[in-house]
């Protein structure tokens, strides 16, 4: 008699076997930019980080993300609110349940880089897959033709990481041949026009590291976390490597 695995036993018995593999998000994220304002313009002033704190509004236990049609942004803040938003969607769903403790450390202050989620996500190098590698909310990877729509990508324009590097944080779309040349989609806040998709020859982008949204629920690891993570912190005085960047993102 031939073997039978454990999830044709269980079929055989009418019994549904409770899967724990990593979800697939980025159809959401997706549809999260979809509902992101288009416009405005890039800027990183005093302002403008007063108008993030303000659109990614925590009350009640809820975050309320709305930033104003028009209002200035820049592209951190613009991927952290497609992030906030995706966790508040899997939360309304009903899909994920964190803490009151966690959700805190989502908020958006005035955090320095490196310091919580927030300050994570906002720094030089190599932040949002730095933070996604030490809680184990998805995986890490550079290779293009890994890359799916939906994936947080951060785009070197140049080999330089830290103190004076020249990054994009965005969100990956695709990539699409334009009379022979190849070209890499993405959503962000861009310069000068702000919130909106944007496509640029891949010959542009020095480097390119993905990170995955796989395992939301991970996030609760942030309260036995660091308050600050001393690599990112050191990233806006002192020069990186785009293998050290690699190395600390689980590369």
């Amino acid at each position: 008699m031939k073997y039978l695995g454990v999830w044709m036993v269980m079929a055989l018995l009418g019994l549904t076997p409770q899967l724990s593999f990593a979800g697939d998000y980025n159809s959401l994220i997706l549809e999260e930019i979809k509902q992101m304002p288009q416009g405005g313009h890039y800027s990183v002033s005093r302002f403008a980080k007063i108008c993030l704190q303000r659109s990614a509004h925590f009350e009640s236990g809820k975050f309320f993300v709305l930033p104003p049609a028009g209002s200035p942004s820049f592209c951190s803040g613009a991927t952290y609110l497609v992030f906030i938003k995706t966790i508040e969607a899997l939360r309304a769903r009903g899909e994920l349940n964190l803490d009151s403790g966690t959700l805190e450390h989502l908020i958006i202050r005035d955090q320095r880089d490196g310091e919580g989620v927030w300050g994570r996500w906002n720094a030089n190098g190599p932040g949002t897959a730095r933070l996604f590698h030490e809680l184990g909310l998805g995986h890490n990877f550079d290779s293009f033709d890994q890359a799916k729509p939906g994936d947080f990508m951060k785009i070197f324009w140049s080999r330089q990481v830290g103190k004076n590097e020249h990054g994009h944080s965005t969100i990956f779309l695709g990539r699409e041949n334009r009379a022979g040349v190849e070209y890499v989609r993405f959503w962000s806040s861009n310069v000068p026009s702000g919130y909106g998709e944007k496509a640029v020859p891949r010959t542009k982008i020095a480097y390119a590291l993905f990170s995955r949204l796989e395992t939301p629920t991970n996030l609760a690891r942030i309260n036995g976390a660091p308050y600050t993570d001393t690599y990112l912190a050191s990233l806006l005085r002192t020069p990186s490597s785009i293998t050290e960047a690699g190395t600390k993102s689980g590369l």
